[in-house]
């Protein structure tokens, strides 16, 4: 096991570097930059070599990587757009993303997986087939799309859009209904969030669980008597989780990149719609941190999913 964790930890990490020179080298050559931008085209020739110098935008690709990553753990390493600290400015949102990535997969994980098995206990009925249509439909469906229509029914409903954390007037609200304004806020995109992550798995766990279902040991504990709810939720879902495992290292950092969109549309104050401005602002130290973060996410869902197998199937074995 031993053996196992240091041989994952090493890949993890030249994977790492990996991701983050490949995606300095495109952020750096994208076309635009930060100084031509922000900067006025009539500024003097001077004022931008100086910008650029401060920037260290003079230097090859190769020495502004290691300037960058020595900045990154010293903690010296400032924005383009407002000269604030990188880390203090994800520090105060991923607060908000976390919240809303949370919720997202509380609602992915409390319905996928009973709608799967519940799919899979009733193959072919008329709920089945009803369910297997809305998982389509969702999976089908932009979620941007439907974002977009869904502001525009809180505009028709209410006369103001759901935007941001809060309503734009809470003067005259009471605790519980600012409380009550913070949830409804919070739902919409972490719902909207959830619909394709939520049709995925749902389809995963019934698949696996209409494989496992026709095994003799079920038939056997059917014959047996044990009660249904026993032999599909502990003796079947157990034996079907490895699939539903695997793909669970794909929705965490699945669930970081979608929250751009969302917080996007939705005005949410994360760390998805600080990486969208500093994208249009070339702010190549924020874009570069955030995309360091999201790839940490990915390699270590991937990670706990290799874990979560020896648990799911103790016959697994790590060497």
């Amino acid at each position: 096991m031993t053996a196992f964790l240091l041989r994952r930890m090493l890949q993890m990490f030249i994977t790492l570097i990996g991701i983050s020179i490949l995606s300095w080298v495109i952020i750096t050559t994208a076309p635009g930059g930060p100084i031509s931008l922000t900067m006025d085209p009539k500024v003097s020739p001077k004022i931008i070599e100086q910008m650029m110098k401060n920037y260290d935008l003079d230097k090859p690709i190769y020495q502004q990587y290691f300037l960058w990553i020595k900045k990154l753990f010293t903690g010296k390493l400032y924005s383009f757009k407002d000269g604030r600290p990188v880390l203090e400015k994800i520090w105060e949102r991923i607060g908000n993303t976390l919240l809303l990535n949370v919720v997202a997969m509380v609602i992915i994980f409390s319905l996928a997986i009973p709608l799967g098995v519940f799919s899979a206990r009733r193959q072919y009925s008329l709920m089945d087939r009803l369910t297997t249509f809305g998982v389509f439909l969702g999976l089908s469906i932009p979620g941007f799309w439907l974002a977009y229509l869904i502001i525009l029914g809180t505009v028709h409903l209410f006369g103001y859009p759901v935007l941001g954390m809060r309503s734009f007037v809470t003067e005259g609200f009471n605790p519980a209904e600012i409380v009550l304004d913070r949830i409804w806020h919070l739902l919409l995109p972490a719902l909207i969030m959830a619909i394709h992550g939520l049709a995925g798995l749902s389809r995963y766990t019934r698949s696996s669980m209409l494989e496992v279902i026709r095994q003799d040991y079920i038939r056997t504990a059917k014959a047996k008597g044990v009660p249904e709810e026993t032999v599909y939720y502990k003796h079947g879902l157990r034996n079907a989780l490895l699939p539903i495992v695997t793909l669970f290292g794909f929705l965490i950092p699945g669930l970081i990149g979608g929250s751009i969109i969302m917080e996007s549309v939705f005005a949410w104050p994360g760390i998805g719609r600080l990486a969208y401005q500093a994208v249009l602002a070339r702010d190549y130290p924020v874009v570069m941190t955030i995309n360091t973060i999201t790839a940490v996410l990915v390699l270590l869902g991937n990670f706990i999913a290799d874990l979560l197998y020896g648990v799911a199937d103790p016959r697994i074995r790590y060497q």
